[in-house]
Order: structure tokens, then sequence, then C-alpha cells
């Protein structure tokens, strides 16, 4: 599986296709071959591969957009959901009447939530508004709990054959609230337990990085347990430890937990994908034996429902965006505040973005086998099917009409970017001027170094002092074309430095470790001028 997730990525980039398509195709390959393929276990990878990645979503997401937001986050992840359950619900009871109404509003719960990882990938090359990413980076988060949640009253109504409205808010409640509360003040209790630990014991960078990688798991389990959302308990500790102090990470502990998490992610995302190609085959070659519950014979029926779920999906997500942009963009007019260009793109854009990924296959082969008296779940691989299509098809669909949309379609620039970011490095320098003149007046004047000392603080100050005064001249505005190009200059000096000590470390000459360490510093200054 890790093998095909390293070969999708060069294979989509002759192929110029999205990488999870690619993914799914090497796992529909890896099922058809001789190798041994993988079932999906719905618990294993509820478990092992969703939290981790939604902890780092939550980690990563830039707080102060995902709070900007929230309103239009928080309609999209839980409006949208109960909007798209009922509408989709009622229409799959109407084309197929012989799934069970509570069983066609399971299946609209499943195929709600989006997938950014899929996404992610097929806007790679035309990518979207930093503004609609963060929104669509926000929705995702917590969609997957409201879809996966809405689904298990679903399924216990058709189990027990009753339904309470007021006992399902109740439930909804404990099970979002308590696995937000659950997953906020575990992460909080370990960030100050290892912040104690460094200043008793020592920094002890491995084991602060694989402790990182504990915590999403360890949070799912503890809220599974107290019959909570583990998703949103993993999502909770995310954004937690984003928000969290981390003075005592050593620098070089924060790259190499960078890097690790970094892998974790490539090798979940594409394990997910790979995993999804393995289930597709058997789904398809049963497909005419499932088509009969529908009343047809034919498995291209099974196709045209497909294609009307995705169809509307697509349009209750268009009516929904589109409603919320009309009162948004209303406000501002009344408060005159700039409105985004673009208008309809975006709407259109935000509706193809509802890509759905294996998050969905994974909830709907949580249907149980078997009702309480022993006999079939009603429609259970009727459901499996529609959804492995609907995600199919809604990656396709996405592909084709994303790149077509997006290629400049930008939101305004806001101009107190760049003032924010100047005061701040304008801040950071003076306090090393300050840390600097103060090392220097504690110097021990009669010290045999003491000039040498002198010269060293001189030449650090000057450094910094021409630092503040760049930042002063520049300070509100974005970067002239002479910095961008300077830029572009000392990015080809740096590679070219690189180049040239790792040809001289092929000899004896220099030690492995001296060229280790130089080239990892002209890294990390070639990843601090390209962003």
């Amino acid at each position: 599986m890790l093998l095909a997730v390293v070969l999708s990525r060069y294979l989509a980039r002759v192929t110029r296709l999205p990488v999870p398509l690619v993914q799914i195709a090497l796992g529909a390959a890896i099922y058809y071959s001789s190798l041994t393929s993988v079932a999906l276990e719905p618990e294993v990878f509820f478990l092992l591969l969703l939290p981790p990645l939604l902890f780092l979503d939550g980690w990563r997401i830039p707080k102060d957009a995902m709070l900007r937001d929230a309103p239009t986050i928080f309609t999209l992840a839980f409006g949208l959901v109960v909007f798209t359950i009922i509408g989709v619900g009622l229409l799959i009871h109407w084309l197929i009447p012989a799934m069970p109404l509570p069983v066609a509003f399971a299946l609209a719960a499943v195929i709600s939530p989006t997938d950014p990882v899929a996404l992610a990938s097929i806007t790679a090359r035309a990518p979207l508004p930093a503004r609609l990413r963060h929104i669509l980076e926000g929705e995702s988060l917590f969609n997957d709990a409201s879809g996966l949640v809405c689904m298990r009253f679903a399924v216990a109504a058709v189990l027990t054959g009753s339904f309470s409205l007021g006992q399902a808010l109740l439930s909804f409640l404990w099970v979002a609230l308590g696995g937000l509360a659950l997953g906020v003040a575990a992460t909080w209790i370990v960030t100050r337990a290892s912040s104690r630990a460094k200043g008793l014991l020592g920094d002890d960078g491995g084991a602060q990085i694989l402790l990182t990688l504990l915590i999403p798991s360890g949070v799912y389990l503890l809220a599974e347990q107290l019959q909570c959302s583990g998703i949103l308990a993993a999502v909770a500790a995310g954004i937690t430890m984003g928000m969290a102090p981390h003075h005592h990470w050593q620098a070089i502990t924060r790259i190499r937990r960078t890097a690790v998490w970094d892998t974790v992610q490539f090798a979940a995302n594409g394990s997910i994908f790979v995993l999804l190609g393995e289930q597709i085959p058997s789904i398809v070659s049963s497909a005419e034996r499932t088509v009969r519950l529908t009343g047809h014979h034919s498995p291209w029926w099974l196709a045209l429902y497909v294609v009307i779920l995705v169809l509307a999906l697509t349009l209750l997500r268009f009516l929904w965006v589109w409603a919320s942009m009309r009162v948004t963009f209303s406000a501002k007019r009344k408060r005159g505040e700039p409105v985004a260009p673009a208008y309809g793109r975006v709407v259109v854009a935000m509706s193809l973005a509802g890509v759905r990924g294996a998050v969905t296959l994974a909830g709907v082969l949580t249907l149980p086998l078997r009702m309480a008296d022993g006999s079939p779940f009603p429609g259970r691989d009727l459901a499996i099917a529609l959804a492995a299509g609907v995600i199919v098809l809604s990656l396709l669909l996405a592909t084709v009409g994303l790149p077509r949309l997006l290629p400049g379609l930008k939101l305004p620039p806001d101009p107190s970017q760049w003032a924010a970011e100047s005061r701040l490095r304008h801040a950071a320098a003076t306090a090393a001027v300050r840390a600097v003149e103060a090392a220097q007046q504690q110097m021990d004047m009669g010290h045999a170094d003491a000039s040498a000392h002198g010269d060293a603080a001189t030449r650090i100050l000057q450094l910094y002092q021409q630092r503040l005064q760049h930042e002063a001249e520049s300070a509100g505005a974005p970067p002239a074309k002479a910095d961008a190009m300077e830029r572009q200059l000392h990015l080809l000096a740096l590679r070219a430095e690189r180049e040239a000590v790792l040809q001289l470390g092929q000899g004896k000459e220099f030690k492995d470790t001296t060229v280790r360490k130089i080239t990892r510093e002209i890294d990390l200054q070639e990843a601090r001028h390209s962003t």
C-alpha cells in the first residue's frame, strides 16, 4: 500500500491526473493482482488513519481565519449537513421505494461530509483563494462528525423502529460537546505536563514528537469510550495544540516534528485512497445482484442513481452557499465594506468543492449486517454501492470543473496583512537588539576576550539595525519588485551553494556530519526565503 502511495505521486505527475484518482486506480490494480488486498475495517480506519489527519488539520489551520469565518464554517459543517440529509434522504426514498426512509437518511448522512484531502490534490495546479481554502478546511474538520452522528441516529431508528427528535438532540449535544471538551481538556493537560517535564528533566525531542503522535488516537479512544464523538475530540485536540504555547520546544525539535508529521500525513492520505480503490472492484462486481434491490435488472440503473445523487448534492450545496453569501454580502454592503468579485464563480467553485472521499465509504461500511431479529439490514449493499459511486463521480466532476473555474479567481488583498507582518518583524528585531545589548553590558570588561565579544556584538547589532531600518521604510506595503528579484537571486545562490557542498562532500576531504550540517542550514534558509 505504501509503495503504491509513493508510485502514485510519480504517475500523477506523468499523467497530470489528481493524485487521489491515481491512488484509487492503483488500489484497484492491487485488488486484481496476485498481491494480497486489504479489506476496509471501519473500526481500524477510524482509529488509525482518520484521527491523525483531523488532528493535524486542526493544528495547522490558521486560527485567526477560522475565528473570522466561524459563522460560515458552522453553517456549512452543521446546517448544510442537515439540509443535505433531509433533501437527499427524501430523494433517495422517492427514487428507490424499496429502501426504507431511515436507511435513505443514513445514506444521505454518510455522503454529506466533504473530503479536503481529495480537494487539495485536485486544486494543487489551480489553487483556491486562501480564504475559500480555509473555509473549506474548517468545514471538513467538523462535518465528518456531524454527518456520522446523524447516520448513527438514522441507524438506531432502523434497528429500534422509533425516533425521538428531543432525545436525538440531547444525544447530539452530548456527543458533540463531550467530544470537543475531551479533546481540549486532554490536550491541555498533556501539553502542560510535557512542558513541566522538559523543565524538570531536560529536553527529549524524540519523546515529545512521539507524544504528539499519540494524542489524536488517545483522545479518540477516550471519547468513544465515553460515547462521545472521537472525531470531534481529535479535531478539538488539534486546534488546542495549535493554540498552546510551544516555547519549550527547541528549534531542531520543531523542525523534526514538522518532518515527521508531513510524512505521517503523506502516508495516511495516500493509504486512504489506495484502500478505497481496493474496495471498489468488489462493489462493482456485485452491482448486478445489488441493482435488483431497486426493482431493476441492468447495473446501469445504479450509474443513473449515482449521477442523480451527485447532481442533487451539488445543487443543494449551490443553493445553501448562494443563500449564505447573499446574506453575508448584503450585510457587508450595508456596512460599506468591499464585496468579493466574481461572485457567481465563487458560488460554483464552492459547490463543486464538495468532494467525497474514503470517510464516506468507511462510514457506510459501519451499517449493521443484520437487524435485531437476525434478518439482513435493509438496503445495506445498495447503500454501499451508491456511496462508492458518489465518491468516484464527485472526484471526477471536481477534477474537470474546478481547474476551469479557479484560474484568476482571487479575493481582494488585505493591506493590513503586510503592516501586521512588518510590526511583528520589527518587534522581533527590537527584542533581538535588546538581548544583544543586555548581553554586551554583562560582559566582564576585564576578560581576555572582551574586545572579541564587543566586536561580535557590534556586528550583530549592525545587522539588526539594518533590518529595523528596512522594516521602517517598507512598513505596511507589499514587497517591492526589487525585493522579489533579490529573493529570487538569493534562492539561486543558495541552490548553487548546496550543489557545490554536495559535490565536494562526495570526496573524502570533508566529514559527512559537516556536509549534513551545512546542507541543513542552506535548506532552512531556502525554506525561509521561499515563503
